[in-house]
């Protein structure tokens, strides 16, 4: 069974940085494409980077620049590095993992009426960015 468990989250003021971690366990990593995702409150789920099968990245403008991913093959662990940080990135935020091939897909799998179509998420760490 596929698990994902994150962490990381955290109250902080805004302009400081935060890494969150996903730690993958029940698969073989490299099998599987990996994304972060966020929600805000009364706001939809949003995709905002993701891996490819291949190791390639790729963000979305929600990203704004100030996000990067990476992964630890080794460790089956995915992190999130937030930089920057300003109140709207206040959110609880996700990882997912599914079997998706192309980057194509997966670039059109992090937009905003996908999320329902990834197979496996964690249950999300919350980010809360005070002024």
């Amino acid at each position: 069974q596929v698990r994902l468990m994150e962490s990381g989250g955290g109250s902080v003021q805004a302009g400081e940085s935060l890494t969150l971690s996903c730690v993958a366990s029940g698969y073989v990593h490299s099998d599987y494409s990996m994304a972060w995702f966020r929600r805000a409150p009364g706001k939809q789920r949003e995709g905002l980077a993701a891996f490819d099968l291949d190791g390639s990245t790729t963000y979305t403008d929600s990203a704004n620049g100030r996000f990067t991913i990476s992964k630890d093959n080794a460790k089956k662990t995915l992190y999130l590095h937030l930089n920057d940080l300003k109140p709207e990135d206040t959110a609880l935020y996700f990882c997912a993992a599914d079997k998706i091939k192309t980057m194509s897909a997966l670039q059109a799998l992090l937009g905003p009426e996908f999320p329902p179509l990834w197979g496996f998420w964690g249950q999300g760490t919350q980010v809360t960015v005070s002024a």
